[in-house]
């Protein structure tokens, strides 16, 4: 069943108590969840009030609608 998420992070979140940081994924457009892989750089033109949808890849933003719950 589809179902959407609601994520506000355009970014990761870096957790740095190791020898080398980990960065987990901010935005839910990884292809490698929970693990950050680049795609939150999708985000970035994101505007607020906006909801936006992308395919099941998360390479493309499906459609761009304002956001009744903004």
């Amino acid at each position: 069943m589809a179902r959407i998420v609601r994520h506000t992070a355009t970014g990761p979140i870096k957790i740095e108590p190791q020898e080398k940081p980990i960065f987990i994924c901010g935005c839910g457009l990884s292809q490698n969840l929970p693990f950050c892989d680049g795609h939150h750089k999708k985000c970035r033109e994101e505007l607020p009030g906006k909801l936006y949808r992308y395919d099941a890849a998360g390479e493309s933003v499906v459609e761009v609608r304002d956001d009744p719950t903004a």
